[in-house]
């Protein structure tokens, strides 16, 4: 009898660490996602030339950023077009490799864009700012704006 509920209690309290311990690395994950999105956003548009459009793509749950980053004047060269969105629950970035997973377990990521006047706008190429919402699935909101830098 002893035996059994001792064995009861260290049950629950594996399966209390483990929950635990999944609730973290999501959130971690989370993190290190909106920080590394915040950080492409920051270089939008970087390169030698001002006819590289920072954004192609500025939709609610999608994002493509643009960068000459070998400065030879245009943005197709292989991580000069980077595409991060949500599917399903899961955060993608495609660099061109295909849609690499960056984070599970994401119930929502709502970007919004403004422009010079601080304005919504849809619009890419007015884009001059990104607010970023990240909603993780252990109901916890990570949320940032980013000033395209090269704008």
């Amino acid at each position: 009898m002893v035996l059994a509920g001792t064995y009861v209690l260290l049950d629950q309290g594996l399966r209390a660490y483990a929950a635990g311990a999944a609730r973290v690395e999501s959130l971690q994950a989370a993190r290190v996602a909106l920080e590394r999105l915040a950080r492409e956003l920051r270089l939008a548009g970087r390169g030698p030339s001002v006819e590289i459009p920072a954004l192609l793509v500025a939709e609610p749950a999608r994002v493509m950023i643009t960068a000459d980053l070998d400065a030879d004047g245009d943005n197709d060269a292989s991580g000069e077009q980077v595409t991060w969105q949500l599917v399903d629950s899961i955060l993608r970035r495609n660099a061109g490799g295909g849609a690499q997973p960056v984070a599970n377990g994401v119930q929502a990521l709502n970007l919004r864009y403004f422009d010079a006047a601080d304005q919504p706008t849809t619009d890419p190429a007015a884009v001059r700012s990104v607010e970023l919402t990240l909603r993780t699935g252990v109901g916890t909101s990570l949320h940032t704006r980013v000033r395209l830098r090269n704008r």
